[in-house]
This record gives C-alpha cells, sequence and structure tokens, in this order.
C-alpha cells in the first residue's frame, strides 16, 4: 500500500493522522536505526530501547517535521539524541558499556560467512577487537565512526543529522579513524 510513497509523503499522511503511514516509516528505518543505537550503545538491551524511544519521540514530533532535511536525517538526529540520554543517565548509575556477550553483537557488524573453523575463529577476534576499539572511542568521534562506517552515511547526511559542519565531521571521523588504527596496532591478533 505504501511501497511506492517516499518517506516525505508517508510522513505527511502520519500527520494527517493515518498511523499506518507512520508504521511504514518504522519498517523502513527499524533496522538502521537499530543499529546506530548499538553501535553508540554497545549494548543490545539498551539499543532495543533507545531505538524504540527514539521511535515514539519522532511520532509524538511529526507535526514539527519541516522537511528541511531528509527523513532519514531527522529520525538519526533523534535516535543519536536518545543514545546521548541513555547513555548519561548510563553514567550516573556507573555501568559499563561494553558486554561480554559477542554472538548477538557480531550479526550486526559483520555479514555471516560459510568458512571453516579457523577463518570463523580469526574473523569473530578481529571483530571483537574492532568492537571494543569503536566501544572504546569517545561518543562525538564514536557517533560518526558508526554513522560513516556502519551506516554507509555521507558526510553531509551526517553533518545534517547531527548539526556541525562538514568540516567538523570529516575531522572527527579522520581522529577517530587514527585512534582506531593506533589501538589496533597495539594489539596483534596472532592466528596459527
Amino acid at each position: 500500500m505504501f511501497i511506492d510513497l517516499t518517506d516525505e509523503e508517508l510522513v505527511e499522511l502520519a500527520v494527517a493522522e493515518n498511523p499506518e503511514a507512520f508504521g511504514e516509516i518504522v519498517r523502513r528505518w527499524d533496522r538502521k536505526i537499530f543499529a546506530l543505537c548499538f553501535g553508540m550503545l554497545g549494548r543490545e538491551d539498551e539499543a532495543r530501547d533507545a531505538a524504540q524511544e527514539a521511535f515514539i519521540a519522532a511520532y509524538r514530533g511529526l507535526a514539527r517535521f519541516r522537511g528541511e532535511a531528509k527523513v532519514s536525517s531527522w529520525l538519526h538526529r533523534i535516535a543519536v539524541n536518545q543514545c546521548l540520554t541513555t547513555k548519561r543517565k548510563a553514567r550516573t548509575r556507573s555501568e559499563e558499556f561494553i558486554d561480554e556477550d559477542k554472538a548477538e553483537e557480531e550479526r550486526y557488524f559483520v555479514a555471516s560467512e560459510r568458512t571453516s573453523p579457523s577463518r570463523t575463529t580469526e574473523a569473530n577476534e578481529r571483530l571483537n577487537l574492532v568492537r571494543q576499539a569503536v566501544t572504546s572511542l569517545p561518543s562525538e568521534l564514536r557517533q560518526v565512526v558508526v554513522m560513516k562506517e556502519f551506516e554507509d552515511m555521507t558526510f553531509q547526511e551526517i553533518s545534517d543529522t547531527l548539526d556541525l559542519p562538514l568540516s567538523t565531521v570529516k575531522s572527527r571521523l579522520y581522529t577517530a579513524l587514527r585512534q582506531l588504527r593506533m589501538k589496533l596496532e597495539r594489539v596483534p591478533l596472532e592466528i596459527a
């Protein structure tokens, strides 16, 4: 029913009190918003909650959407704000953001491969190192890395989403990638 409509047209329908239209927006963006939240928070349970809260906030804010940015940028901005709120709350509770249950996390960062057990083990070890390195970045750097490298957003989309100058986005990504490279070079992966 809504397949041929753009996200912007769906927002117009949702504002006109068609809840199924917003449901289609959620179906289109649920996975990407969850992946963004997961990349920023590092815990599946927190990411699910943050993504759900982001969609609730978007639904409540439909009337304020003016179309100055793409719906995707608007949703990403809401999700980033929700993640920052979640992290602030967690910080006051002194929670740790790295979850030791890697099996569930790995499916969001790499496609599964039908390979030998040794290659699977090697890929899992590398993934764990990258995951830990990304999670250890300061939040302003981590969010840019997640949006660019995992969400495949353009610099302009990230700039619009985070309401930052394009040069700041590029600088943060450069800094983050340099820090990641340094962290990963310090931990050699020994594979037989």
